[in-house]
């Protein structure tokens, strides 16, 4: 049936017809747009349907850029300590958690961030035993590259000291014992995870409906995902996302990042960039250049200011991530790659120069810490800076003592880059930071954690909030290289929009951006969510 949503304030964000009052939809895509009376005049017949939008703002549908909604989903599978300011607390939490499991069962969790901890550091394994000594205990840093472990977990995988480490990985050791602190740092991880119970496909796929369910509440439409290394592989992946989006027609639009493990299984499934079709597609290959700047792991190109020993480590030498790209061309396959570092960023750079562009867009995720010299060189129509400008919120101000004042001058520098001409398209990296694109708008346009009252971290790097919501919708389309069929109100395009209560381009104070609430969320022309509805929050 054919729709019509009127009596709203729809911000396009089309240049040829950027404000409309009514649009017209049919068969999933826009039809006609204009004013109300017009669209009523013209196509207001009985047998169609009318929204009235009741003054609402409405922009194109909220795309967030890179996720991991594999992620959110274990929010509502495993213990959750995301924001804790205590590691007391914390430590209560899990043997709250232990005390319910039996001997042997594993524990896992996510979302510890010592740099919120008001009483003390990481946990040492001598408190995690304390809390769960006869448990199996895994839990997940917030930016998903430190880990913790108790004595039972390092038991549960053989550890002993001459035992190989994955590549790119770390067992922290105590500097005077020579034994495990029980932090893990990156690829160190493989020696638990390989030894965790894998949970049933029918758990994980109910989790993964209430994560899609959940990101539909935030006013997303379109997300680009990265899950296959959680999810159990690639055909897994597929099959799980087929099963929700293509069969339970849940509505949200799903492009897959595969990570570079899978490559032989791309090829074997006959799979490629575009694959599928406008709910559910194939997207670039993943691949890590380094780590985060939270555990000194992100490669730079000079040490950290604040440990002058460290440069950071890189997940690959050269030579590695050169065949591994090679790997991805042989199957005409973009690349997407987490560069945090600088230095990352340009061992990438470098790779990526020697081989011929494809038909889908190399993405650069992060790209946090910069030198000028790098910036000219993402300027390229076949590359997209993958941004999440709410990162600020959780690095800052311990980020500067990371960096040093020199460095920060083209850290987080989405004003630079856009400028400058770089193709930039913004993402939460979720469950790192909330899921919620209005935070990371809110995030782009003041630069401060939320309450602060100061003018916000280097405000020179400000956007305006047009320019911020513009990097969650038209620019979300371009990694995908969809954005002549979304990301814009524009008739021929897929009718994709987000509902506030609130106009935003009218707002005088950013901070009233964090009143905002979503009032509907419509997907091909369906809505998929609508304030009211019993929504599951996993934080």
């Amino acid at each position: 049936m054919r729709k019509i949503y009127t009596n709203g304030k729809i911000y396009t964000f089309d240049q040829a017809k950027p404000y409309v009052t009514a649009v017209v939809v049919e068969n999933g895509r826009f039809i006609d747009l204009g004013s109300m009376d017009d669209m009523m005049l013209h196509w207001g017949k009985a047998n169609n349907e009318i929204f009235d939008l009741q003054g609402k703002t409405v922009t194109p549908g909220l795309i967030d850029s890179h996720l991991h909604l594999s992620g959110i989903a274990s929010s509502f599978l495993d213990l959750d300590v995301t924001g804790m300011t205590s590691k007391q607390n914390m430590l209560g939490k899990i043997r709250t958690q232990a005390n319910t499991l039996q001997a042997g069962e594993w524990l896992i969790g996510r979302g510890w961030d010592e740099n919120l901890f008001t009483d003390g550091g990481i946990p040492s394994i001598e408190e995690l035993d304390h809390v769960a000594p006869e448990t199996p205990l895994f839990i997940t840093r917030v930016c998903s590259h430190a880990f913790l472990v108790n004595t039972k977990a390092l038991e549960y995988c053989g550890y002993h000291p001459l035992m190989t480490i994955p590549e790119g990985g770390t067992v922290v050791l105590d500097e005077k014992t020579k034994q495990p602190t029980g932090l893990l740092l990156e690829s160190a991880s493989e020696l638990i995870t390989a030894h965790i119970p894998e949970k049933s496909y029918e758990m994980i796929k109910n989790a993964l409906r209430k994560a899609i369910h959940f990101a539909m509440s935030k006013g997303i439409t379109s997300v680009h995902t990265n899950d296959p290394a959680y999810l159990g592989g690639l055909e897994t992946t597929y099959k799980l996302y087929d099963e929700l989006l293509n069969q339970e027609q849940l509505g949200l639009r799903c492009n897959l990042l595969i990570d570079h493990i899978f490559l032989a299984d791309l090829k074997k499934n006959g799979m490629h960039a575009g694959y599928g079709n406008d709910i559910l597609q194939i997207g670039a290959v993943k691949i890590f250049a380094d780590g985060a700047l939270g555990r000194r792991t992100a490669l730079l190109s000079e040490p950290y200011h604040d440990a002058p020993e460290i440069y950071g480590e890189a997940m690959f030498d050269q030579e590695t991530l050169y065949e591994i790209v090679r790997s991805a061309r042989d199957l005409s396959m973009p690349v997407a790659v987490h560069t945090i570092g600088d230095q990352a960023l340009e061992n990438v750079l470098d790779v990526l120069d020697q081989f011929p562009t494809v038909a889908h867009r190399d993405r650069l995720i992060h790209v946090q810490v910069l030198r000028e010299e790098l910036i000219g060189r993402l300027v390229d129509k076949h590359r997209i800076a993958d941004i999440q400008p709410r990162f600020l919120v959780g690095d800052f101000p311990w980020v500067e003592e990371r960096l040093g004042a020199d460095r920060m001058k083209h850290a987080y520098a989405w004003r630079t880059l856009m400028d400058a001409g770089v193709i930039c398209a913004g993402g939460s990296d979720a469950p790192v930071e909330p899921v919620d694109p209005l935070l990371g708008i809110h995030a782009s346009v003041t630069r401060k954690k939320p309450g602060q009252q100061h003018g916000g971290y280097y405000p020179e790097e400000k956007l305006s909030i047009y320019e911020a919501f513009r990097l969650f919708t038209e620019m979300g389309a371009y990694p995908t290289n969809e954005e002549t069929i979304k990301g814009t109100i524009t008739r021929g395009k897929l009718a994709d929009m987000t509902v506030y209560d609130h106009d935003p381009f009218e707002m005088e104070d950013a901070d009233e951006l964090l009143d905002m609430q979503v009032e509907m969320t419509v997907i091909d022309g369906e809505v998929r969510y609508q304030k009211g509805m019993v929504m599951v929050n996993p934080f």
